[in-house]
This record gives structure tokens, C-alpha cells and sequence, in this order.
């Protein structure tokens, strides 16, 4: 029918129609209006004795009763809101429309409860495989499974990270609404069988990329940093995945406060680990090279021997590498022991500090994977405890400090000079001194540290060949990727270390895709949004009149909106807005299969099917904010900034303890998204930012739903990664894509 309806006059009910063959009644909706009504079938049936047609629902009495009744409640809630937003715009026609959108977006993702990839898609193609570490919502996944070059794309393999909320979006986003089939590790990548439980998912496939950004909030410049943060030694572990599973290529994105952290020597380390990642089939050649020169170098046997020793810790499992650590230490105490009578008489030997303190020493270094052990648990506690800024901070932090194994060498090495032992024994507790030094060693440093021996028997050029075979990676410097050059609209800044594998191409930087002035700006990722109010949630789209929004000011604000590549590249012939791309979506209609965009609270409602809420949008909900916070708000965003709004919110008793505000621009690119939603403010309206909206910001596109809780706060901040912190915390999906391609164009398949 084409008559307007009016939404006054609307009753929205549900009824049983005539049962089928089996018995089962079929549950319609009816839009009652005078003399017309409108019938449309939900798709649910049930029996008649499990319905209350008073309460309108499904009794408890049917075991789907909570995933029937929510359905029922979401589509009468849809229906009535798509009626509210523009009561006299709506023909019946258009509203039974809706109605079956609803339905059929529901049928198409309850039918199975896994869809499978098309794999005619890849005929023809090479397939790229990849490992995402510490994923969190996967921003990197995302913006890899976007990239393609010529006939070449991206598999995704697995990802991993700690949290559940981040496996339930996941599974949801990969598994079951695009149908890869890609496994989750949900585990410490620090605790002892995470190696093997990783590999057990792999199944035996190679590896070509890996690619993670170790949480990292210890580097970051925006905050205090902290001594021995349990996130700090998280890259080591990182590396030692990239050590078993020798991927082409591997990406480590990090802040950009990595690179000044204590004066660059953190940034410097972990060039130096990723050049001592040596390639285990080419280290015999190493190993052979030394003991030819202890052969020729007699005099320095004993310290040869310790580098041909401490450089088998390369290519040990964890069981084997603590055998030889304990075989090294054991070596260098019996030469003490030896030594022992000559530099003091028995009684000193037993009572002197030095003394005792060396004997002690040794006894710390062959226990430095059970203090490795108290050392994470203390830094865990520490963490959890929020110990830092306080009176025992400093305690912690000396009692971690002594315990690592350069603190111990540091304290023998003390103690031997306070003995002052005889000028004749010199050599023989330099050489004990000079061995515990190189126990603490990395690769790198241990190369070093043979270049006088081998500059003394002249073989300067076969070792420098032996060392370019054996060097299983080589990478340039680190470089920082600004988020906005590949079409982000956030001038977030990140440091991303490129290891390249010796028989690829060095990747030195990824290359801008947009120049300055084509950047995308917030008004393009969000004006198409900007039909929410306080308190509110959308799941459908619905128009937003510009020209009556901005009115004197439209044909500047209309301006701002460009056609683009799916890059952010222009083109202004048969290109999308950037809104228009993140509602289409940037996976080149790869997944052919997938499934309408759904939401879950958990595992139990992702596993049942009949729960996930289906709908064109998600993650677009306001918080509730009170008059005061709106009117806070208002003035900041009418100022324009939170500083300069300070002396008038005081003035009217609305000033806030808040640490900063940031207003959005909308001409420009937005500050870094971080975690917490009311650190900013809409350019348009005095309300915080939805999910959706920072989703936007970030590069996501509509259809990637964050699932489970949308914020949480306290000490839940400690376990729980909610919506908002997903995507605070996630890889920007652009820039990982303009990553990834930059990978395909240089990588050599075997």
C-alpha cells in the first residue's frame, strides 16, 4: 500500500499463524492501523502451548525462549525506532520492507552456524600465509586480508592474545561471518608451552609473515613509563616465535616512545636481538670457525671456549638451554675454585664477604630460569597491585634489578676487586670476569666481542662471511608510519620494526598512500553517522539532512567529502567517500559467503546461533550522560578547546577534575584514538564518541562488529578488554594494509 502511515496510530504485536505439517505454529508480526495492518513473517515456530500472548513472548517452557524473545524484542524495538526517526516518510510498503530485512539478515546467519570461504576465489592465486600475535580486535588481520597484489594474497593462519573478549571477536568476525578458517590461541605468549601449543594449531603450515604489536602502554610517551613493566620484555618472546617459526618477513609495531625510551638503548636492543636471530642449518659453519681459532690462539683458549659455549645457547630448546647454562656457569666456578688458594688461605676462602659473595653469585646464575620465574611473577603482582608512585615501588624495583643476571656478574665483579688479589693472578681473574661478562652476551655482542681474535689470525673476511650466512634476518631502521598517509583519519603515530629474512628484499619504509593534502578528515568518516542523541543506540542507517544541519556553512562542510580509492588515494571518476567504503566494505568482495554483520555478549550466544542480533549496524550507542556533563560539554566544544574553556566551566561551577578533552576537528584528522570514549568530543554535538564512531576513525569498516562489553572501569580495566578498548588499543586496518601490500610487492615465493 502507498498510504502514509501514522506512527501514533501504530500498534506493533505479535500473533500465531496456522501450524504447519509439524505441528509448530509460526510467530508473525502485525502493524495494526484503523482499517489496514501489516503481516510479516518472523521465521521463529513454536508449539501453541509455549506461547504467552499476554506478555507477548515465547514461555520458558521451549528451550530457545531467550534467543526467541530477544529477536522479538530487537525487531519490535527496530521497527518502532525506523517509525520514530521519520514518522511521516514511511508507506507501508517501505515498512514491510524493513521488517523482512530484519528477518532475512536474521535467516541468512542462523541457517548454518559456520559459513566457508569461496574457494573459487583463489584459483589462480598464491596464497601468502600469516600468524597475527597479540591481535587484540585484529586490525592487523584486517588490513592484511584487504591487501592484493597481481595474483597474489593473504591467508590467515591464526591469531593469538590473552583475552577472551578479544577471541570471541575473533571467532565471531573470521570464523563465523567470513568463514576463514583460522584458529585462536588464547594464552601468554611468556608461559612455557605457549611455543608448543602454537604449533600444535599450525598443524605443520608455513609461515610466511608474522606480524604483532606487543602491548606497549610502558613505552608509550603519553604516559609515565615504568620501571620492570610486565609488558616490557614482551617483544623477546615475540622474538622468540619469529626464532621457530622462520616467517619471509615479520612486522613489530610499537609507540613511538620506543625510540627514545632510556636515551634509545631499548630501540638499539631490540635491533641488535633481531640481528642475533641466527639461522640454525648455516651455524655449524659458526661453530667450526671458532675452534679453528682456539687452535691458533692457545693462549686464549679458555675465553674461545666460553663464546663456542655461550653461542650453543642459540640453537637450545628450553630444557637443553638450561643444561648448558648450568654447564657453562659450572666451568667458570671450577676455574674459581682453582684458583681459590692462590689469591686467599683457607679461613678467608670461608668467612671473607668477597668471598662468600662470589660462591653466592655462582649459585644465582645456575638458577636463572627460577629467577626468570619470580622475576615475572613479582612483575605481575607489581602490575596488579598498581604498585608504582608510591613508597614501594623502589623496593620492588632494586629486588628485580638484583636479580637479574648482569646485576649478579656486576656483584662478583665487585667482590674480585675488593679481594685485590696478587698482580700474578691478574690474567686468571680477568679471564673468570671476561667469561661471566660473555654468559650475559647477546649474539651481537658476542660477534663483537671475537673481532680482536680474528683480526689477530687475519680471517676478518671469512668471518664476515660466515656471519652474513648465518644472520637469518637483516633489517633497516625502524621507522614511524603516520596513520593519516594511508587514509586513516587520525594522525596517529606508530614505530614499525620490518624484520626481513636473508633471502627477501629489505623492506626499509611502507610508502604513503594519500599526500598531505588528500588526507581523509573526521567530517568524511563520521558526517553520515551523526543521527544519534544522548542515550541512544542505533542499528540501522538512517539519512542526515547536511544541507539543514550546517546551513550557512554546507557548501563548505560538502567540500570536505572526496571520492576515493579504497587506499584514500583520489579518484574522482568511479571513486567511494570514505563513509561510503566503510559502509561497502574494503575486502575486495572476497568473501562472497559472509554473513550480515551480527552481535553477540559471549561465547554461549556466538555458539547457538538463534542469539546473535543481526542488523546493518552495530557499536552505535551514546552513554547516558547527565544535563551538567552536556552542558560541559557544549561550552568545551563551543570554545573549541578544553584549556581555554577551563576559566569559564569554573566560573558556572560545571569545571571538571577530567585531565583532557579533546574537541574534534571536523576539517582536520583526529588526535590518536585511545581507550576511553568521553576523552573526546563529537565536532557536531556536545556527546561523546560511539563505537562505531572511533571504529571509523581507526579505518574499520561497518561490518567488523566488536562483540562482548561494550566499556567496563575499576579494576575490571585489568582483565577486560571491552569494545572500547578493542578498538582504542587496535592496528589501524589502513595502515596494516598499505603494510601488508608493501610486503607482497618485495616477497619471493619458494
Amino acid at each position: 500500500m502507498s498510504a502514509k502511515t501514522s506512527v501514533t496510530m501504530l500498534n506493533v504485536k505479535f500473533y500465531l499463524d496456522k501450524a504447519d505439517k509439524s505441528k509448530q505454529f509460526p510467530i508473525h508480526l502485525v502493524l495494526r492501523k484503523k482499517n489496514v495492518q501489516i503481516k510479516v513473517a518472523t521465521g521463529e515456530k513454536i508449539k501453541k502451548k509455549d506461547w504467552n500472548n499476554v506478555n507477548q513472548c515465547v514461555k520458558e517452557t521451549e528451550y530457545r525462549y531467550k534467543s526467541i524473545n530477544k529477536f522479538l524484542s530487537f525487531i519490535k524495538h527496530e521497527v518502532e525506532n525506523h517509525l520514530e526517526s521519520a514518522p511521516h516518510q514511511h508507506t507501508d510498503k517501505k515498512i514491510k520492507e524493513k521488517i523482512l530485512s530484519l528477518v532475512n539478515s536474521r535467516k541468512i546467519n542462523t541457517d548454518t552456524y559456520i559459513v566457508c570461504e569461496d574457494e573459487n576465489y583463489y584459483e589462480g592465486k598464491q596464497r601468502i600465509t600469516f600468524v597475527d600475535l597479540f591481535a587484540g580486535a585484529g586490525g592487523f588481520s584486517e588490513g592484511f586480508l584487504q591487501a592484493e597484489d597481481g595474483n597474489k594474497l593473504y591467508d590467515f593462519l591464526l591469531g593469538s592474545d590473552i583475552n577472551e573478549n578479544c577471541e570471541l571477536t575473533h571467532l565471531a568476525r573470521y570464523n563465523y561471518q567470513l568463514g576463514i578458517d583460522a584458529e585462536f590461541l588464547k594464552q601468554d605468549i611468556t608461559e612455557p608451552d605457549f611455543l608448543d601449543n602454537l604449533l600444535k594449531k599450525l598443524k605443520g603450515k608455513q609461515v610466511d609473515v608474522v606480524c604483532g604489536g606487543p602491548p606497549c602502554q610502558s613505552f608509550s610517551l603519553a604516559g609515565k613509563r615504568k620501571k620492570f613493566d610486565k609488558k616490557d620484555d614482551l617483544f623477546a618472546h615475540y622474538l622468540k616465535v619469529i626464532r621457530q617459526l622462520r616467517p619471509k618477513y615479520f612486522v613489530m609495531e610499537n609507540v613511538k616512545g620506543i625510540l627514545t625510551k632510556e636515551d634509545g638503548r631499548i630501540r638499539e636492543m631490540i635491533i641488535q636481538e633481531i640481528r642475533s636471530i641466527v639461522d640454525l642449518t648455516e651455524f655449524h659453519y659458526l661453530v667450526q670457525f671458532i675452534a679453528d681459532l682456539k687452535k691458533v690462539e692457545r693462549e686464549n683458549a679458555f675465553i674461545l671456549e666460553c663464546y663456542a659455549l655461550r653461542l650453543q645457547f642459540e640453537s637450545a630448546t628450553d630444557k637443553i638451554l638450561e643444561e648448558l647454562k648450568e654447564k657453562y656457569i659450572q666451568n667458570i666456578e671450577n676455574c674459581f675454585r682453582i684458583l681459590t688458594p692462590k689469591i686467599v688461605d683457607y679461613k678467608t676462602s670461608k668467612t671473607d664477604k668477597n668471598m662468600i659473595s662470589i660462591r653466592h653469585g655462582f649459585n644465582l646464575l645456575k638458577r636463572t630460569n627460577e629467577l626468570a620465574y619470580i622475576r615475572k611473577r613479582v612483575i605481575n603482582e607489581k602490575a596488579f597491585c598498581d604498585v608504582d608512585d608510591d613508597f614501594f615501588v623502589d623496593d620492588f624495583d632494586r629486588f628485580l634489578t638484583a636479580i637479574e643476571p648482569e646485576t649478579i656478574v656486576e656483584k662478583i665483579k665487585m667482590a674480585f676487586r675488593s679481594l685485590r688479589p696478587s698482580r700474578e693472578f691478574t690474567n686468571e681473574v680477568d679471564e673468570i670476569i671476561r667469561a661471566l661478562e660473555i654468559y650475559t652476551y647477546s649474539f651481537d655482542e658476542c660477534m663483537e666481542g671475537l673481532k680482536s681474535f680474528v683480526k689477530k689470525a687475519n680471517k676478518e673476511k671469512q668471518f664476515s662471511e660466515i656471519l652474513s650466512q648465518i644472520r637469518l634476518y637483516n633489517i633497516d631502521a625502524p621507522f614511524v608510519a603516520l596513520a593519516s598517509n594511508y587514509g586513516v583519519p587520525q594522525n596517529r603515530e606508530r614505530v614499525l620494526f620490518i624484520g626481513c629474512r636473508k633471502d627477501q628484499k629489505i623492506i626499509k619504509t611502507v610508502p604513503p598512500t594519500v599526500r598531505e593534502e588528500e588526507k581523509v578528515t573526521v567530517f568524511e568518516a563520521l558526517h553520515d553517522l551523526d543521527f544519534i542523541n544522548n542515550d541512544e543506540e542505533k542499528f540501522d542507517y538512517e539519512n542526515v539532512n547536511l544541507r539543514q544541519k550546517y546551513n550557512g556553512s554546507y557548501h563548505r562542510m560538502m567540500a570536505l567529502l572526496r571520492r576515493r580509492k579504497l587506499d584514500g588515494g583520489i579518484d574522482d571518476r568511479q571513486g567511494l567517500t570514505y563513509a561510503e567504503w566503510s559502509k561497502r566494505g574494503r575486502l575486495n568482495g572476497r568473501f562472497t559467503n559472509a554473513k550480515h554483520p551480527f552481535y553477540v555478549r559471549n561465547f554461549e550466544e556466538l555458539q547457538s546461533g538463534l542469539s546473535h542480533t543481526v542488523a546493518p549496524l552495530h557499536n552505535h550507542k551514546t552513554s547516558k550522560q547527565n544535563d551538567d556533563v552536556i552542558k560541559r560539554l557544549g561550552i568545551i566544544l563551543e570554545t573549541g578547546d578544553y584549556e581555554e574553556a577551563k576559566r569559564k566551566l569554573k566560573k558556572i561551577g560545571l569545571d571538571s577534575e577530567k585531565r583532557n578533552y579533546n574537541v574534534l576537528k571536523p576539517d582536520s584528522q583526529s588526535p590518536t584514538v585511545m581507550t576511553i570514549a568521553d576523552d573526546y568530543i563529537h565536532f557536531s554535538m556536545p556527546r561523546a564518541l560511539t563505537v562505531r564512531e572511533m571504529a571509523r576513525l581507526q579505518s574499520f569498516d561497518d561490518s567488523f562488529v566488536f562483540q562482548g562489553k561494550r566499556s567496563t572501569g575499576g579494576s575490571k580495566r585489568k582483565i577486560e578488554v571491552p569494545q572500547f578498548t578493542l578498538v582504542g588499543n587496535a592496528v589501524p586496518p589502513l595502515m596494516a594494509r598499505a603494510v601488508g601490500l608493501e610486503i607482497l610487492k618485495n616477497i619471493k615465493i619458494d
